[in-house]
């Protein structure tokens, strides 16, 4: 196992943490009118949705859980309970609470941050993947059978 940051996948944490703080600091700085009750309505919808995902993903993974692209070397694949139904729930989670909070304070350089965001846990995911694909050889046929980010769809 690596023990180095930077080998271990340290800069796309960095990067998603970066991108988090500046989509809180938009949406308290940048704010506009057009953050009607329909878009707060859908927002929130996203934030308690990425609530779920995030409190099940945390639950299910247990000792497995760390912020690197990489397992640690005394890993268990995951795939029951919310694993099950999204291979990347803690991702959808941060995703869905970023948009959320971008509709939520009428925002649009909060959802721009979030977008940002979003394409960055994709890219993270496709490398974790990698690493999964390597250490667990029933990983493929998991990733065949259940969908990243959004059940049944993507």
């Amino acid at each position: 196992m690596k023990n180095n940051f930077l080998e271990r996948g340290g800069l796309w944490v960095v990067g998603q943490f970066l991108l988090l703080i500046l989509a809180l600091l938009a949406g308290i700085f940048w704010t506009a009118e057009w953050g009607k009750a329909a878009f707060r309505a859908v927002g929130w919808f996203f934030i308690v949705a990425g609530a779920f995902c995030g409190v099940s993903g945390v639950l299910a993974l247990g000792r497995n859980l760390t912020p690197f692209p990489e397992p640690t070397a005394k890993a268990e694949l995951v795939t029951s309970g919310i694993y099950g139904w999204i291979r990347h729930p803690l991702y959808t989670a941060v995703g869905c609470e970023g948009i959320g909070w971008g509709l939520v304070r009428g925002s649009m350089p909060a959802l721009v941050f979030a977008g940002l965001l979003l394409v960055l846990l994709v890219r993270k995911a496709r490398r974790e993947e990698a690493h999964l694909a390597k250490s667990f050889p029933e990983y493929q046929g998991y990733a065949r059978r259940v969908k990243g980010f959004i059940p049944w769809l993507y």
